[in-house]
Order: C-alpha cells, then sequence, then structure tokens
C-alpha cells in the first residue's frame, strides 16, 4: 500500500507525528506547501492519504486545502489527524472529532486527535498572544471549575505530553483493518 502522510506544523508536534506516521507506515511525507505545488496526477499513485495539522480554537489548521482534495479521493482510504494540547482523554476532544467533519465527508474519511502540547519558544506571535490571552480569562474565570483551573496552569507554559502510540489507530485505519 503507497502512503501519504500531509502535514503543516507550526512548534513540532504535528510534524513529529507526521515522521511517526511515515516511518510506521513506509511512506511519503509531505509538508502542506510541497502537497499544494503538486498537480492531481501526483496523488492518483498513492492508496491512502492523510493529513495533519494542529488544533486553535477548536478547528482544524489548514485543513480547507485537504478536504477539497479529497472529495477527488474518495477511493482512498483518506484520514486526518489533529495535534492539540489537551490529553487524548480529555472529553472535548471527542466532541471536536464529532463535530470536525460533514456526515458526508465522515463516509470517506476518518478523523484522530493526537495530544501533542506546547511550545511557546516556537510559536507565531498571534498564537502565542492568543494562548496567553485564553490562559488569563481562565485564570481569571470566577466560577472556573477544577478542571478548567488545572489547565489554565498546565497551559501557562510550555510542555510535551506526545507519544508514538497515539498513531497506531491512525495506522490501523490507513491499513484497512479499521472502519
Amino acid at each position: 500500500m503507497k502512503t501519504l502522510i500531509i502535514y503543516t506544523s507550526q512548534t513540532g508536534f504535528t510534524k513529529k507525528y507526521a515522521e511517526w506516521l511515515a516511518d510506521r507506515m513506509g511512506g511519503d511525507l509531505l509538508d502542506l506547501k510541497e502537497a499544494q505545488k503538486n498537480k492531481p496526477a501526483f496523488f492518483e499513485v498513492y492508496d491512502a492519504i492523510c493529513y495533519g495539522g494542529w488544533a486553535m480554537a477548536g478547528n482544524l489548521v489548514k485543513v480547507k486545502w485537504f478536504l477539497d482534495k479529497a472529495v477527488n479521493w474518495k477511493g482512498k482510504r483518506l484520514a486526518l489527524f489533529c495535534v492539540g494540547g489537551s490529553p487524548n482523554d480529555n472529553p472535548d476532544v471527542d466532541v471536536f472529532l464529532q463535530n470536525a467533519l460533514s456526515e458526508e465527508q465522515k463516509k470517506y474519511m476518518k478523523m484522530f486527535y493526537c495530544q501533542g502540547g506546547f511550545n511557546y519558544d516556537k510559536m507565531k506571535a498571534p498564537s502565542k498572544l492568543a494562548m496567553k490571552m485564553f490562559v488569563s480569562a481562565l485564570r481569571n474565570k470566577k466560577d472556573a471549575t477544577e478542571k478548567e483551573k488545572v489547565m489554565a496552569e498546565k497551559m501557562a507554559s510550555s510542555y510535551d505530553i506526545s507519544d508514538i502510540k497515539y498513531i497506531e489507530p491512525i495506522v490501523s485505519y490507513l491499513e484497512g483493518k479499521e472502519e
């Protein structure tokens, strides 16, 4: 099975997962900017195509290009993965996964989540500012839940909770072992 992993990464977590996936699948790896330069014929040789991006404000960043192309790739195994700072077992992750794709898109592709972390040193200024504002708002919230307080403290500084084990469901799906 010929597999292509396309990714965009701001701070390195998504790139790490994309590299792990490409290595595990024996697949090709392309940064989104490189993938966008290719003509449709380039993608015809692949049996499976996976897009990875990072989460921002409850959305998968720069996913539009992939979703637009995926309509023409319905005969392939198609997957998306999102890397974010929340742990995989956070209930908000399930809500995100349920809402990330339309019902039509869910018929021919599957979405996954991989916990990553935050690296403020590598974040672009607008993202860093948005995160600092979010953390400040959480910390100052009068009726903050215990979960929100813990999240605010965790997100106040850089951390890495990524783990290669989170690619296994993606690998199983791309290999056709899971629907």
